[in-house]
């Protein structure tokens, strides 16, 4: 874990119970099928575009499947000046941790 980069579950667990920002860079197809509850789904492919519409005033937890992709996405956030942090491990770490998990549409 890159600790300036990175927080593990139970760090993010707290942020998410305090209402965390949460962007998930998974594909819409991954998102569908099981995401954090409240977690807004920015496709990595689709970041750079959604920059101007995301929060300047508090940190991002920038989650994905395993911890790859948000990682890419969190150092693409820190280098445009945001507070961004990748979640360690993904949604996969945040299910294996028993947390819940939300199935559906996409939050808007």
């Amino acid at each position: 874990m890159n600790s300036n980069l990175e927080v593990d579950v139970e760090t993010f667990a707290a942020a998410h119970r305090d209402g965390a920002y949460v962007i998930d860079v998974r594909q819409p197809d991954e998102y569908v099928a099981g995401h954090i509850p409240g977690a807004r789904l920015v496709p990595l492919n689709s970041l750079a575009g959604a920059f101007a519409d995301l929060p300047e005033d508090r940190a991002l937890y920038i989650v994905c499947a395993s911890g790859a992709r948000s990682l890419q996405a969190t150092l693409a956030l820190r280098r445009a000046g945001a507070e961004a942090y990748s979640l360690a491990g993904g949604t996969s770490g945040w299910i294996a941790a028993g947390l819940p998990v939300d199935t559906g549409v996409p939050v808007a």
